[in-house]
């Protein structure tokens, strides 16, 4: 494994905690516990999985403040006796794997190795997302639907039509879009909204 020897367990129960981190502790894999996604947040790691609990919106938490960060590290989600809708919630939104807890050191090995697979590729997808959700959280409600209207394609007067705005007001809105956006012109503006999701 080239990442995947450090682990970074998230989790509030202090007893699965130690269990999990006894669990690996003769092995070549290094575990960094935290109480949760706050507290990670205060020292972020460069490398490593997280492996995190998966109660009360943490994996959302956790996907959302990489995202703020631009800082991707894979996600292995775990939970006791998770249903089908959990795991599918949680690989949507990015999770790379889910473990059911309790778990072995086979499972956790193999869950590393997923993780590490995706790492390059998937990693760099959401890190290119995480920068243009953090460059269009940057933008007014209004210049969002600007730059939603120069993404399909609309010259200023018929965006200006869309929104019942004249066209000189679309392009003062749209001259601060790209500069909050740090884009020095609009193809650039849209490949960012597009990497967003803004736009599909």
């Amino acid at each position: 494994m080239r990442h995947s020897e450090v682990v970074i367990l998230i989790d509030a129960d202090f007893r699965r905690r130690a269990a999990v981190s006894h669990l690996l502790a003769d092995t070549d894999i290094h575990v960094e516990p935290f109480e949760d996604v706050t507290e990670l947040a205060q020292r972020w790691p460069r490398d490593g999985v997280v492996l995190a609990h998966d109660k009360g919106g943490t994996v959302r938490h956790l996907i959302d403040q990489m995202s703020e960060d631009a800082n991707w590290l894979p996600l292995i989600a775990f939970a006791e006796e998770p249903g089908t809708t959990r795991v599918v919630q949680a690989v949507l939104h990015g999770a790379v794997d889910y473990l059911e807890w309790p778990f072995g050191e086979t499972e956790v090995r193999t869950a590393l190795a997923i993780a590490e697979e995706s790492r390059d590729a998937w990693g760099n997808v959401r890190l290119r997302e995480a920068m243009a959700r953090s460059r269009i959280r940057r933008l007014t409600p209004r210049e969002r639907e600007v730059l939603a209207g120069v993404a399909d394609g609309l010259s200023n007067r018929l965006i200006g039509e869309r929104l019942s705005i004249s066209p000189r007001t679309v392009e003062i809105h749209r001259a601060n879009m790209l500069n909050k956006m740090g884009a020095n012109h609009t193809s650039e503006a849209i490949r960012i909204a597009i990497e967003g999701s803004l736009v599909s």
